[in-house]
């Protein structure tokens, strides 16, 4: 908001970034210097409304993470075991396309294939990662 309101007051000398750092440096020295510091507010002070909100609040916060960290698990699970159903070139262009966000010249490069045949072995090895998938799961093509 300052730096909006003081928008007018920049001269273009130096850079608008060094010049929004040097308001936001300022801000806060200002602010820690203030005599007004809040103190901490601490479990006890705190009323049973309060309490019961805030465990209420991290009980759900710990059900989320630990789902999110069971789903997580449960994917690379199943990625691996399909993984291992594959080809060691299907694997390969796999891990370093889609698993490490490689490039398909990078990959080109590392491998020594053309980058047409990354991008064919990519699409292929998805679609027999995708064939894999759909025989776990019970699916058949149609």
């Amino acid at each position: 908001m300052k730096a909006f309101a003081q928008l007018d007051s920049y001269e273009g000398r130096g850079s608008m970034e060094g010049w929004l750092t040097r308001i936001t440096t300022n801000t806060c020295l200002n602010m820690l210097r203030s005599p007004k510091t809040r103190a901490e507010t601490t479990v006890s002070d705190m009323t049973e409304d309060e309490t019961t909100w805030l465990d209420n609040k991290m009980a759900g916060s710990a059900e989320e993470n630990f789902r999110a960290s069971e789903q997580s698990f449960v994917a690379a699970d199943l990625a691996g075991r399909v993984m291992k159903t594959l080809s060691a070139e299907d694997q390969l262009v796999l891990t370093l396309v889609d698993g490490q966000d490689a490039s398909i010249k990078d990959v080109a490069e590392m491998t020594g294939w053309s980058e047409s045949k990354v991008k064919v072995q990519a699409f292929r090895a998805r679609r027999r990662m995708r064939a894999e998938v759909e025989k776990l799961f019970g699916k058949t093509k149609r």
